[in-house]
């Protein structure tokens, strides 16, 4: 059984993946959460419902891994040699552009999940928990290199500290956030919660 179920979910190649995926972004941004449906991504890209749940399940997972699909890679790819290199890099990955749809994509999701235990499930295992472990390789790289300590308390905080950056300079001053904006917020705020160096 597992051999024809792998035989089935083989048959999407890559580009048909990738077209599916960012169809369901593309419904995500436009109904929300709430109104996107199995019905409307077969509809959008010319599938069968049945080859979409024989694929993902259901809707909390095929949102959950556009979203991962569309990310531009894992923290830990990123090695420049110093933090504050690892963390400028991290944030340049997306233009100004595709950081506001990106930011205005996951509030949209992150509301949803308060009424969708599926959701945040999903959320949570397939996007926070490898974001987090990357961010621990890149931290861990850090202490190794000798530039932050081991116990530093911060270093718990430093993905609430990063998201807490894109939702308030939205929230509080009505503007999406940009490159600029957080390569200034990881320099003033974060490296020096971590005690880490800056140029």
């Amino acid at each position: 059984m597992t051999e024809v179920a792998t035989a089935r979910r083989s048959r999407i190649t890559p580009e048909r993946e990738a077209e599916l995926y960012q169809a369901v972004l593309d419904l995500l941004r436009e109904v929300g959460y709430d109104a996107l449906t199995m019905d409307a991504v077969a509809a959008r890209t010319r599938s069968s419902k049945a080859t979409l749940y024989r694929q993902w399940g259901g809707k909390a997972d095929l949102v959950v891994k556009a979203l991962r699909h569309s990310k531009p890679g894992s923290a830990d790819e990123v090695d420049t040699g110093s933090l504050q290199g690892d963390m400028h890099a991290l944030a340049l990955r997306e233009d100004d552009c595709t950081m506001e749809q990106n930011s205005a994509l996951m509030r949209g999701v992150g509301m949803a999940m308060h009424n969708h235990p599926d959701l945040r499930e999903a959320f949570r295992a397939q996007l926070i928990e490898p974001e987090m472990d990357a961010f621990r390789r890149v931290l861990q790289r850090a202490v190794d290199r000798g530039e932050i300590r081991a116990d530093c308390p911060a270093l718990e905080y430093l993905l609430p500290m990063l998201i807490g950056a894109f939702a308030a300079r939205t929230l509080l001053e009505e503007q999406p956030p940009t490159q600029a904006f957080i390569i200034s917020y990881i320099d003033a705020v974060v490296l020096p919660a971590l005690g880490a160096p800056t140029a």
